[in-house]
């Protein structure tokens, strides 16, 4: 192919191309589309967390040196004002009477007593009625009296009856046996109960009559002429004798 076709080719080519950009159909105007309006999301209020108390910051302090202090004395309890009594006998069941007013019967307690001298008395079938004096102290009292004791301190002035003539003196008694006193001294005389072989009184005679084992005898009378005297005096005398021999324990 020659180049002068190709050259008319190429303007053909042009030509046609030119002719079909002006002539080619043209599109309708697209409308115009409103943008639909943002949507604002309102963030939701986060409240900050609350801070963390942190433990405070001890500071250490450099311990300081305080003078001693002497120690407080406990305070002692207040004294009693009252007293308190347990009461015990040696034979159990004993009525109990403190100046005269029955309390009850052994072995026995009492609370908020007066403080101060007490009369009491024990009695007890079959047995002979016990009194004794006690010092009640404020506080506690502990107190035991035996009823099955026995004690003997008898006393009676006399006139002893010579052959011929008198002599004046005193008569005693205890435990232990027999003592007569007398400013004659060929008279007087002690005598443990084991010597004694004759005891007896006499009421109408008014005379109480002595006599030792193997020895002298004495005749008693008083300067009243009265026998009673003699009689509490040997009454009292062979009571505590039997009790002794009944197994009565002597007061100590």
């Amino acid at each position: 192919m020659t180049r002068g076709v190709l050259v008319a080719v190429a303007a053909v080519m042009v030509i046609g191309a030119t002719a079909y950009w002006l002539h080619r159909p043209r599109p309708e105007p697209a409308e115009a589309v409103t943008p639909a309006p943002e949507s604002r999301i309102v963030p939701k209020k986060v409240e900050p967390p609350a801070p963390i108390a942190s433990a405070p910051t001890t500071k250490k302090e450099t311990p300081r040196k305080s003078a001693p202090v002497a120690p407080v004395a406990p305070k002692a309890p207040a004294a009693p004002t009252l007293a308190s009594l347990k009461l015990d006998s040696d034979v159990p069941g004993a009525s109990v009477f403190i100046d005269r007013n029955f309390v009850g019967n052994t072995p026995l307690s009492l609370d908020k007593l007066d403080p101060g001298t007490k009369r009491i008395q024990l009695t007890a079938t079959g047995f002979d009625s016990v009194q004794k004096t006690i010092d009640l102290s404020p506080g506690e009292n502990n107190i035991t009296i035996r009823i099955k004791e026995v004690s003997l301190n008898a006393k009676t002035s006399v006139v002893h009856k010579h052959g011929v003539g008198s002599c004046e003196g005193t008569l005693t008694a205890t435990l232990d046996g027999l003592r007569y006193e007398s400013s004659n001294k060929s008279d007087a005389f002690s005598l443990p109960y084991p010597q004694v072989e004759t005891f007896v009184v006499d009421y109408l005679e008014k005379n109480l009559r002595v006599k030792q084992k193997g020895g002298k005898t004495w005749n008693f009378t008083n300067k009243d002429a009265n026998a009673d005297a003699l009689f509490v005096f040997h009454r009292d005398v062979e009571s505590a004798r039997k009790k002794l021999a009944d197994g009565y324990a002597p007061v100590k």
